[in-house]
């Protein structure tokens, strides 16, 4: 990555769901952004733009970050995996179901950001402890769940074979 002046585009290489994309993008805009617009990657969703509901949680490395907190440049030559990456074969994954069986989906606008949250938690630690899924989900905001059926859900597929994803 080559910035020449703070207004001027700037060409990143990020890897996405799998596939490298090389992108150019002012060096003010955020992750987020860039995902939604450019890539049309759109089940990431905006909320506070604060970092604080979680809405717009990816893996970056594999680990949990808020795409609204990064600038697209601080992501280049990394690995970003979206919501999009969970039903890549045309399926849902197995954390995707037990949301859907579990009922732990409602409006669906927070789903995303836990979806994500839920499957890093279960790639470090396949069978974590109800307490260690609360934890997990206490890091994301949800007004209409009341976070129970997030964690049976979570709970549901952790010590399963094929794991979250």
């Amino acid at each position: 990555m080559t910035i020449t002046s703070s207004d001027e585009a700037v060409h990143v290489r990020i890897g996405v769901n799998g596939q490298w994309r090389s992108l150019t993008v002012e060096p003010y805009r955020s992750l987020v952004d860039v995902l939604r617009r450019d890539l049309r990657l759109t089940g990431t969703t905006v909320g506070c733009e604060l970092g604080a509901c979680g809405s717009c949680t990816v893996l970056l490395d594999g680990e949990p970050v808020r795409a609204c907190l990064l600038l697209a440049v601080q992501v280049d030559g990394r690995q970003v995996e979206t919501v999009e990456s969970l039903a890549a074969s045309g399926e849902l994954s197995p954390l995707q179901q037990a949301f859907r069986e579990c009922g732990a989906l409602q409006c669906g606008f927070c789903t995303p950001g836990f979806l994500l949250l839920g499957t890093a938690l279960l790639r470090r630690q396949p069978a974590p402890s109800r307490d260690q899924v609360r934890e997990c989900v206490a890091a994301n905001l949800c007004r209409c769940t009341g976070y129970a059926p997030i964690v049976e859900a979570i709970e549901s597929v952790a010590g399963t074979e094929g794991g979250p994803a």
